[in-house]
C-alpha cells in the first residue's frame, strides 16, 4: 500500500517479450497488484509474464487483439474487482520510468484529483530525443484534444502514463471506450462529462527499440473524424442532458452558420473565377455574414467551456 491507498499497475502487453520482465522486476513495491495483460501478441509475451516470479502478478489474456484501449479496459476491470483504490496504467514496452510513480500518485492522494497523467512537454531537454514525426503529431493532437475533451489547461493528451481514482473509473462506461489510439483522449472526454479533475505531472520521454504501431496515415484520416463525434457526445452529455447550458447553443449554432459561410463562400468564389463575372455584394454577404456570426458564437463558447473546464 501507499499512504494508506491500495495501489494497482495496469500493464497492457502487446509483442514485447524483451521489455515486459524488465518492467514488471523494476514496478515499485508500494504496488499492490500487477496486472498484465497481454492483447493476443504473437510473441511469447504471455509464455513469458507466466513465468515471472512476482506474488503480486496477475497475467490475463484477451483472446483476440482489441488494442491499446481493449487491453487496458480488461485490465482496469479486473483492478475494480480487487477493490484497488487508485490504478496506474504502464505501457509494457519499457518506455514508461517506474520512478515517476510516486510523483504520479500525489495529485490523487495529497491534491484529490480524479486522473494524473505524464507530460513530456514538462522536460524540454528530454524531450529532443522524440522523433520529429511524433513532436508534430502531438502538438496537433494536443490543441484537437483540448477543444474535444474540454480540458484547456491539459497538454500531451497522448502520453498513456495515468493514474485513476477507483470513484473516477466507476464514472466511466468502460466498454464504451475507444479501445485502439484514442483510449487515453477518450478517457479525457468521459472524465470531463462528470467534471474530473485532472492533472499533468512532469516526466521525460523514454523511447527504446519497441517500434510505433501508429501511423501517421491513420492519425490525418482517423483522428479528425473521431475527435469531432467525441466532441459532439461531451457537448451533448454535458450541455444538454445533464443540464442545459448556453454553451450548446453557442457551438451547436455556431458551427453550422461557419461552415455554411466557409463552403458557399469557397462555392461564389469558384464560381466567380471560372465565369469571369464578380459576385454582387449581396451573394458575398449570404457567405460573410453567417461566417462571422458563426465566428463569434464558437468564440463564445469556447470561452464558456474554458471557464466550465475543472481544475
Amino acid at each position: 500500500m501507499y499512504k494508506e491507498k491500495r495501489i494497482a499497475v495496469v500493464v497492457p502487453a502487446y509483442n514485447v517479450e524483451k521489455q515486459i520482465v524488465e518492467v514488471v522486476r523494476t514496478i515499485p513495491a508500494i504496488v499492490d497488484y500487477i496486472i498484465v495483460v497481454d492483447d493476443s501478441s504473437k510473441d511469447r509475451t504471455y509464455e513469458v509474464c507466466k513465468g515471472i516470479e512476482d506474488q503480486r502478478l496477475i497475467v490475463l489474456r484477451n483472446p483476440t487483439n482489441l488494442g491499446v484501449g481493449g487491453a487496458t479496459t480488461t485490465g482496469f476491470k479486473m483492478a475494480m474487482k480487487l477493490d484497488a483504490d487508485i490504478v496506474v496504467k504502464m505501457d509494457g514496452d519499457g518506455q514508461m520510468d517506474p520512478r515517476y510513480l510516486k510523483p504520479l500518485l500525489e495529485p490523487l492522494i495529497a491534491e484529490h484529483y480524479s486522473y494524473a497523467k505524464g507530460n513530456r512537454f514538462l522536460h524540454s531537454q528530454a524531450l529532443r530525443t522524440m522523433p520529429k514525426i511524433r513532436l508534430f503529431g502531438n502538438f496537433a493532437l494536443t490543441f484537437l484534444t483540448k477543444i474535444v475533451s474540454g480540458y484547456w489547461h491539459i497538454f500531451d493528451p497522448q502520453n498513456g502514463y495515468v493514474a485513476i481514482q477507483k470513484g473516477a473509473l466507476q464514472d466511466l462506461n468502460l466498454d464504451k471506450l475507444a479501445r485502439r489510439y484514442f483510449f487515453e483522449n477518450d478517457m479525457l472526454v468521459n472524465l470531463n462529462i462528470y467534471n474530473h479533475r485532472v492533472k499533468d505531472v512532469g516526466m521525460p520521454a523514454i523511447y527504446g527499440d519497441q517500434p510505433s504501431f501508429l501511423k501517421v496515415r491513420r492519425i490525418i484520416f482517423s483522428f479528425p473524424v473521431y475527435l469531432f463525434s467525441r466532441f459532439c457526445h461531451r457537448v451533448y452529455q454535458k450541455y444538454i442532458l445533464v443540464d442545459f447550458s448556453p454553451i450548446a447553443l453557442f457551438l451547436l449554432s455556431g458551427l453550422p452558420l461557419i461552415l455554411w459561410g466557409a463552403i458557399y463562400g469557397g462555392y461564389i468564389w469558384w464560381r466567380a473565377l471560372h465565369s469571369g463575372t464578380p459576385a454582387t455584394t449581396g451573394t458575398i454577404m449570404l457567405a460573410v455574414l453567417p461566417f462571422l456570426v458563426g465566428f463569434e458564437l464558437l468564440l463564445q463558447g469556447f470561452i464558456l467551456d474554458i471557464n466550465e473546464s475543472p481544475r
